[in-house]
């Protein structure tokens, strides 16, 4: 089957634990005001088939299996692609390959419930769960992204919630209060990454011509992250913190993978 990339990071360190393979695909349905790929919006991308992607994924599979990482399939929204991802899934998992799926949860019911059976693990984007601020910061209704986070829980994967925080938007004791109440309904304990809002993007709204509705708006700090986490922690919600680089020192505390990280965009 055949997918529509945004880029490739190839020895991405990042976006989840161990050396990870992220592909991002092209394609969003959210309009997220803080949006770092506000490219991906866009009904483009490179073709290219699963069978092609996995062939890439073998020659990664000794860093994977050091490291404990794996594939991760981000966007854009994955699952608006649902069928590719499935295809992929399944091939990697047949390689023993960890699969993780980046979403936002914006995206029909009957997509999510193709690719979870064939998911090790969901980093689930909650942008907030107002639903006033969401349709603010997003242009969309949450309700059913809120629909597809349970059905998620209920299912057999490893789910984390990943939470942008941006000072003076989703950072209020009010928005840790209602996060907490959603996370602490699921039906299994589901942890919380809490990530520092950047301007990492921001170059991009200009490159495309797009007002910026963050200018304005300041980085997290880290301090804000520490808040809002402790206010969290006191609400009885598990935080999520994934170690990055503990597995990839070498005796003397060098990078065992020095030089190999690379992203491919496609043209």
């Amino acid at each position: 089957m055949i997918g529509y990339i945004h880029s490739i990071e190839t020895m991405g360190a990042v976006d989840n634990g161990g050396i990870r393979f992220v592909l991002f695909l092209q394609g969003c349905g959210l309009r997220c005001s803080f949006c770092h790929n506000p490219d991906t919006w866009l009904a483009s991308g490179k073709p290219v088939e699963a069978a092609e992607v996995i062939e890439q994924l073998k020659s990664y599979k000794t860093f994977f299996e050091l490291s404990g990482g794996g594939l991760t399939v981000s966007g854009g929204e994955p699952l608006l692609q649902s069928g590719f991802v499935k295809e992929l899934f399944i091939e990697a998992g047949k390689l023993g390959i960890h699969r993780a799926l980046d979403t936002a949860g914006y995206c029909k019911r009957g997509d999510l419930q193709e690719v979870l059976p064939h998911t090790d693990q969901v980093l689930f984007s909650l942008k907030v769960v107002d639903p006033e601020k969401h349709r603010q910061l997003t242009e969309r209704e949450n309700v059913d992204i809120i629909k597809n986070l349970r059905m998620t829980a209920e299912s057999q994967v490893q789910l984390v919630v990943c939470y942008v925080l941006i000072p003076g938007v989703n950072d209020a004791p009010e928005d840790a209060q209602a996060l907490a109440d959603l996370v602490k309904s699921l039906n299994k304990d589901v942890p919380v990454d809490v990530l520092a809002y950047s301007k990492l993007g921001a170059d991009k709204w200009e490159e495309m011509g797009l007002c910026d509705p963050m200018a304005g708006v300041a980085p997290a700090t880290q301090k804000q992250v520490e808040l809002f986490q402790s206010g969290l922690r006191r609400l009885g919600v598990h935080l999520h913190n994934v170690r990055r680089w503990g597995n990839f020192l070498d005796d003397e505390g060098r990078d065992k993978f020095a030089g190999n990280y690379s992203v491919i965009h496609a043209e």
